[in-house]
């Protein structure tokens, strides 16, 4: 059974290329998971403000309505080259598109955005709006990154997952399970260990780190996590990587040749109150790979009481 039963898929829609290929990506997926695809645009018409006296605000505001309409019909139109039997539902929201995307996360299995910036190299800038959602969305965010030359990773990569023990990376290691199921992929689960700081210890009482030894150990805890869902999803060849370094550095180099990486929001290491940790960041900014953020319930459970906006809902026919 699902994880993830009955939830739609929403992708933001903004004009950008780069949402174009989130759209893309979405239908896809949703088609995956059987479930419909919300393809999101809002606007503030607050925000909306000229200083001559024509055009007025309310006419900013239809001109804005307007162009709403029609990248989502584009939107639409792309989705169904990708996915012809996807059922789509087009949404106009009045609001900000950050708000309008974070309160229809409640209601959403997976929310997918495109980068706000493609840097020279390829490397995707993830702002302030993708970061913000990504710590604060009710449901696990994905964040799919434009094709750029001869970067863009297979599609039959496995489908990697970072675990360090904290409950978001329980969360990340069952989302990726279901995914690596749904596309009949194998799945990649990556534990990392350093032990600087004791290392730092042993080396002033001039005790010897037996690192051999850690390593067994570590790997014997991510077996023992792996092995209840090994049992719940025979279908899917897991291999089990326990190395020494650092979780960021590790993840992007089997990301590379992967066609997801699964992180949790915030690591075991994570500073407490921090929505969102370094390494997470790092790998949304550095990642081939669409990469899904997921989240703990109990994360999820704290957003619930924010309040919905009023939308504008246009069934896809």
């Amino acid at each position: 059974m699902s994880e993830f039963p009955d939830k739609a898929v929403i992708a933001g829609v903004d004009g950008m290329a780069s949402s174009l290929t989130a759209v893309r990506w979405a239908a896809v997926e949703a088609h995956r998971r059987r479930v419909e695809l919300w393809l999101v645009h809002a606007f503030d018409k607050d925000s909306l403000e000229y200083p001559q006296p024509l055009p007025t605000r309310d006419e900013l505001a239809d001109m804005a309505r307007m162009r709403g309409q029609r990248l989502l019909r584009q939107a639409r139109e792309v989705a169904r080259e990708a996915e012809p039997s996807v059922e789509v539902q087009l949404i106009l929201r009045y609001e900000k598109p950050a708000q309008a995307l974070l309160a229809m996360s409640e209601d959403a299995g997976l929310l997918v955005l495109g980068p706000e910036e493609i840097r020279p190299l390829g490397r995707m800038l993830v702002g302030s709006v993708s970061i913000g959602l990504a710590a604060h969305a009710k449901c696990p965010v994905a964040v799919v990154r434009p094709r750029v030359a001869e970067e863009q990773p297979p599609s039959e990569g496995a489908v990697v997952v970072g675990i360090d023990g904290s409950r978001t990376s329980e969360a990340a290691l069952a989302l990726a399970f279901e995914e690596a199921s749904w596309r009949r992929a194998p799945l990649v689960a990556v534990h990392t260990w350093d032990h600087a700081f004791l290392s730092a210890l042993f080396e002033e009482a001039r005790w010897t780190l037996d690192a051999r030894e850690i390593e067994e150990r570590e790997s014997e805890v991510l077996a023992e996590r792996l092995a209840g869902w090994q049992e719940k999803y025979p279908d899917v060849a897991v291999e089990r990587v326990v190395v020494r370094g650092r979780p960021a550095d590790e993840l992007l180099r089997h990301a590379d040749r992967a066609q997801l990486l699964v992180v949790g929001s915030r690591g075991r290491g994570g500073v407490a109150g921090m929505l969102l940790g370094s390494t997470s960041r790092h790998l949304l900014s550095y990642a081939l790979c669409p990469v899904i953020v997921a989240r703990s319930p109990e994360e999820e459970s704290r957003e619930r009481d924010r309040p919905a906006s009023a939308s504008i809902v246009h069934k896809g026919g």
